[in-house]
């Protein structure tokens, strides 16, 4: 298995593939000094190892990889190795464009996946709100590796097709992986927190059970059975409850658009804002805002 590393700029094997920037597998068998110190990257990064022992710093946090072992880098997030070299051992890398905040460019996730627009939307979140960068054990990401260095150096018949399924796969392995590991490392009560603190970052988003309950870790039902135990409500009127909650602080500020606070609190116009904010407090906002500024 020789090593090799294609760049999308100059690696003829990637020019049919824009959504990969870099595709390597390297072999180290003696330290370089300055070796890993290539902190930053507007990419996703994925690394795998495959045999060694390496001590990282991924956003300011300090983890040890194992073989089997995958790290997780997001954009504009920091990697370099802690001791300030690559130590000895095999590792592929892959670097994606994917844009996990905001829409997708030319090289969209539509242009290439078979993943549908909303699972994709679950699997960005759950990168991105993922507190743990490192998958352990998924020996499965190894064969899908390597079936991208074959797929992508023999080009064979339908090879484009393959490639992009396989990365499909990958996305689909790591972010199940992480849902199983989170809720494995966590009991339900601090899952939830951290459900809350997502939904609280990004209110303006219509959010689905399915999207919670992929943020959980969970399926649907499940998902729905546990919140409804642990707060009362469905997972939709649990939600609702937050972006009321959310609109009242923003209703205090006297000089906030009322038809903004409800688009930013994830109403789908002023009418169905003030209709659902009187049901749950009795007051239009209007009212409320008389009485409370």
């Amino acid at each position: 298995m020789s090593q090799f590393l294609l760049r999308h700029d100059n690696s003829p094997e990637l020019f049919q593939f824009g959504q990969i920037n870099e595709f390597a597998l390297t072999k180290n068998s003696s330290i370089r000094l300055n070796s890993f110190n290539d902190s930053c990257s507007e990419y996703l990064r994925f690394y795998y190892i495959l045999d060694g022992k390496f001590d990282w710093v991924i956003n300011n946090q300090h983890h040890t990889l194992y073989p089997a072992d995958l790290a997780i880098i997001l954009p504009g997030q920091e990697l370099y190795a802690e001791k300030g070299y690559l130590e000895i051992g095999s590792l592929y890398w892959l670097n994606l464009h994917l844009n996990l905040q905001g829409k997708e460019d030319k090289n969209s996730l539509s242009k290439w996946s078979s993943i549908s627009s909303p699972e994709f939307s679950s699997i960005k979140k759950i990168l991105f709100f993922n507190k743990v960068p490192v998958v352990s054990r998924l020996q499965d990401a190894g064969s899908v590796f390597s079936m991208l260095r074959n797929e992508l150096f023999n080009q064979q018949i339908g090879y484009v097709t393959r490639v992009n399924h396989l990365l499909d796969e990958l996305l689909i392995l790591i972010t199940r992986k992480l849902t199983q590991q989170n809720i494995s490392q966590r009991d339900f009560p601090q899952t939830f927190l951290n459900l809350e603190e997502a939904l609280r970052k990004d209110l303006s988003h219509h959010w689905t059970v399915e999207e919670m309950a992929a943020l959980g870790g969970l399926g649907t039902t499940a998902f729905s059975d546990k919140v409804k135990s642990y707060t009362g409500f469905s997972p939709m009127s649990y939600l609702i409850n937050i972006r009321i909650s959310e609109a009242i602080k923003l209703l205090k500020k006297p000089n906030a658009n009322v038809t903004d606070i409800a688009l930013d609190t994830g109403f789908y116009s002023s009418q169905h804002f003030a209709t659902t904010f009187k049901k749950l407090t009795g007051y239009t906002p209007s009212q409320f805002r008389k009485n409370n500024t």
